[in-house]
């Protein structure tokens, strides 16, 4: 694994070398290399040049990246999270106040899979800290306080320097602050994300303005206003296809009557497929002797485990529908898969159905929901990646030609049909409005009553779909007259590793 040490940098001239070396001497935990990306924001000191210096030492170690004028610290690392190539990150200021030789107490929580970010706090008993300004310490107080009250958490030191991360993770939210903003707004929007978030203390060898300390009252100012800004304004995701995920995450009563609708089907040992960031899972996990949900982005695997982390019977792991490899070892693991609103994503979608029944026990279902009509397919279904939208009878078909016998098949949601038409095909929407979304959530009581004498069709097509092989198979043989020898019939139930019992 590498780390990518991120080292913002405004006039630091008399710093920068020695942090530099004590970057670069600084011991990591084992397995891990490290690069150093050094983001000069428009010093007009000697900053640059001894980075560049440094660069030219180390080729291949340290980067450099150069603003043409003064940004702020949030630009910097901006442009440095851009450059990262690392799966770790941490933010290394220039001067001298934060020690690297506790990098491997930082990472700690990273590296054993506790974590996705750990902040390194400096009010933590126990580690050594200089004694300065009373002021600044209560401002900071305050202003923790301000972002744990409207983020729901309980951090002890918000504007730490340290702050480590899972690289993909900060590469995927929007980082909008150029200045000391950026602290507040990447710790709110990880709340957001809700990531799992540690605090370990570090130690503090802070400056005094006349030693060169940059952040003053005006920063503490804006530092509140954009702790209000991104309070109310949920901006954490760069995707469309992303955001439209979480926002229906906030449909709880949608997704929980999407689970109860297929619930009567499901079984005890279950395959979710496009788990996302377990809107579904949330509702079908508990009971179940065994639940594995499925996806193809790791970010959202690492939300699906922070929100299910608690239940001993849940697995999440990476799996691609379209990719046969993905399914090697879960072979006849489930008696149920789960997959909704996933076989449109796949351009070969019969090589996905046949991917399924390979998980399947004999005589397990399969819970196949898509999007129905092709005469409603318009924006929304592009950003969200949809080759096709589907018939009940195209979708009878391609599950049969898979191997599997048809139980049950039914439309769901008919009531949003006309609304996907509008905000799709004619207004050529992106995104999903919450509050559209929040007042249809809440009429959900309605939606279920009526779903069924709506005229039109359905937004989705349901088909429950049960693999040849089980019990139920040779039942229908029986009743249709078909005769077959007990070993025949062994083999088909059990794949020929069992024998029923005379």
């Amino acid at each position: 694994m590498k780390l990518s040490i991120l080292v913002p940098v405004y006039n630091e001239e008399e710093f920068l070398g020695e942090l530099l070396e004590r970057v670069l001497a600084a011991p990591l935990p084992a397995g891990l290399e490290r690069e150093v990306i050094v983001v000069d924001d428009g010093s007009d000191d000697g900053s640059a040049e001894i980075a560049a210096l440094y660069a030219e030492r180390h080729a291949g170690v340290v980067r450099v990246k150069r603003h043409g004028r003064n940004l702020g610290k949030g630009a910097a690392v901006r442009t440095a999270v851009e450059e990262a190539r690392g799966e770790l990150a941490v933010i290394q200021d220039a001067d001298l106040e934060y020690d690297p030789r506790e990098y491997g107490r930082l990472l700690g929580p990273l590296l054993e899979g506790k974590a996705d970010v750990v902040y390194g706090t400096r009010f933590a008993v126990g580690t050594e800290r200089r004694v300065l300004y009373f002021w600044h310490a209560l401002a900071n107080h305050l202003l923790t306080t301000a972002v744990n009250l409207l983020s729901d958490l309980n951090l002890t030191d918000v504007w730490t320097c340290y702050k480590a991360f899972r690289t993909p993770l900060l590469k995927s939210i929007p980082l909008r602050s150029d200045g000391f903003g950026f602290e507040p707004e990447v710790t709110i929007k990880l709340a957001q994300r809700q990531v799992r978030i540690y605090e370990t203390p570090v130690s503090y060898h802070g400056r005094t303005y006349e030693e060169g300390k940059k952040i003053g009252k005006s920063d503490a100012l804006l530092a509140l206003l954009t702790v209000m800004r991104f309070a109310v304004q949920r901006d954490i995701y760069k995707e469309s296809g992303p955001e439209i995920l979480d926002t229906l995450s906030s449909a709880l009563r949608f997704n929980a009557w999407m689970a109860e609708r297929i619930r009567p089907y499901v079984g005890r040992r279950v395959l979710e497929i496009g788990a996302g960031i377990g809107n579904l899972s949330r509702c079908l996990a508990p009971r179940r002797e065994l639940y594995i949900a499925s996806d193809i982005d790791e970010e959202h695997l690492a939300r699906l485990r922070t929100r299910l982390a608690h239940r001993p019977n849940f697995r999440a792991v990476t799996c691609d529908l379209s990719r046969g490899e993905d399914f090697d070892g879960l072979e006849g693991q489930v008696d149920t898969v789960v997959c909704l609103n996933v076989l449109e994503h796949v351009e070969d979608d019969r090589a996905g159905l046949a991917n399924i029944n390979r998980a399947l026990m004999p005589g397990g279902r399969a819970i196949i929901l898509v999007p129905e009509g092709m005469s409603v397919y318009g924006e929304l279904d592009r950003v969200l990646g949809h080759c096709r939208r589907y018939t009940a009878a195209e979708l009878r078909s391609k599950i049969e030609a898979a191997g599997f016998v048809v139980e049950e098949m039914f439309e769901f949601n008919r009531v949003t049909r006309p609304g996907w038409w509008w905000n799709g095909r004619v207004l050529k929407r992106r995104r999903f409005s919450r509050l559209q979304l929040g007042v249809f959530d809440r009429l959900v009581w309605l939606w279920k009553r009526v779903d069924g004498v709506i005229p039109w069709k359905g937004t989705s097509v349901v088909a429950v779909g049960r693999k040849k092989g089980g019990w139920m198979d040779y039942a229908g043989m029986v009743d249709s007259g078909e005769q077959r020898s007990d070993a025949a019939v062994d083999d088909t139930v059990y794949g020929g590793t069992e024998r029923r019992s005379e």
